[in-house]
């Protein structure tokens, strides 16, 4: 006798789908807020309105809720087609005004998301994983762009090893945040800024 088929509703799947990002970003926007350690699953649920127990079957514990929010931050803040386009570039000033352009972008769509993932480090029961979880693809990117830079005439001065670590220390999301939310800087003004550091100091 053939087994029976599992019916699958498109509509609750529709609607699972829509809970859980409803969930995920209140959630989101809670830690970036309160900070990690000041938020439960019961106020997650709260602001999502749904009861605690969805909450854990749709995403799972609080520490799963962050993982889900930095892994749908990493897709959603474009750097693999930024990265693309920055690569294409043959002039190592036009690299450096669109790696400035792009990260810019990248880090002001995805504010809340990393503001969440700053909080949560200094309580996060491994916050070494999540800053690598959180940034590895990022920081990969610049390798690539510092090594790019190394193809083209005039190349940094600088080895590639350093002109990589340089990148990540104007442009990654410590580099933005120190300048535009803890010292009040437009984000114009800060991409303006950086570009000109980088252009000085690597031609």
């Amino acid at each position: 006798m053939p087994s029976k088929r599992r019916y699958v509703s498109p509509l609750r799947e529709q609607g699972a789908t829509r809970t859980r990002e409803l969930i995920l970003r209140h959630a989101t926007e809670l830690f970036a807020e309160r900070g990690y350690g000041r938020v439960t699953v019961a106020d997650i649920a709260s602001a999502a309105g749904v009861a605690s127990k969805t909450v854990f079957a749709s995403v799972g514990s609080k520490s799963d809720i962050l993982n889900r929010i930095i892994d749908q931050g990493v897709v959603a803040s474009g750097y693999e087609q930024a990265t693309a386009g920055v690569l294409a570039l043959r002039t190592p000033e036009k690299v450096l005004e669109a790696l400035a352009h792009g990260t810019r972008l990248g880090n002001e769509s995805q504010f809340a998301v990393h503001e969440a993932i700053h909080k949560a480090l200094p309580v996060h029961e491994d916050g070494e994983v999540l800053w690598e979880r959180a940034t590895v693809a990022y920081r990969d990117a610049l390798c690539a762009v510092a090594r790019h830079l190394h193809t083209l005439d005039p190349a940094p001065r600088c080895p590639v090893e350093e002109t990589a670590d340089l990148l990540w220390y104007w442009f990654g999301p410590l580099g933005w945040r120190t300048l535009v939310i803890e010292s009040g800087w437009t984000w114009d003004r800060a991409e303006d800024i950086l570009c000109r550091m980088a252009v000085a100091s690597l031609l």
